[in-house]
């Protein structure tokens, strides 16, 4: 999977991906329902490295494989919601983008 292009950009999604449903889904809760905060500053620390690295590598991949706009955005769109990762992921599986 790392040993392409789109291979890490990939991995690298699936990271953010995962990353912000920790934070949503063990953090918070944690957080508002057992009253520990540091569990939010620690995975939204997290979450935030992750996601600037993941910024990052949707740079590298549009420049190296000259990605049109609609990828661009729409990778960058994906990682504000909860699984967007995945859903993007299956359409760079099903695109050209990829070899099957």
């Amino acid at each position: 999977m790392l040993k392409t292009i789109i291979g890490r950009f990939r991995f690298f999604g699936f990271i953010e991906g995962a990353s912000l449903l920790i934070l949503l889904c063990i953090a918070m809760p944690l957080k508002y329902a057992a009253g520990y905060p540091e569990a939010v500053r620690i995975v939204g620390s997290l979450h935030g490295f992750f996601f600037i690295l993941y910024v990052l590598v949707i740079a590298y991949t549009t420049f190296k494989i000259r990605w049109s706009l609609w990828w661009v955005v729409s990778a960058f769109a994906v990682a504000f919601i909860p699984f967007g990762n995945i859903i993007l992921d299956r359409f760079i599986k099903n695109s050209l983008l990829i070899e099957k």
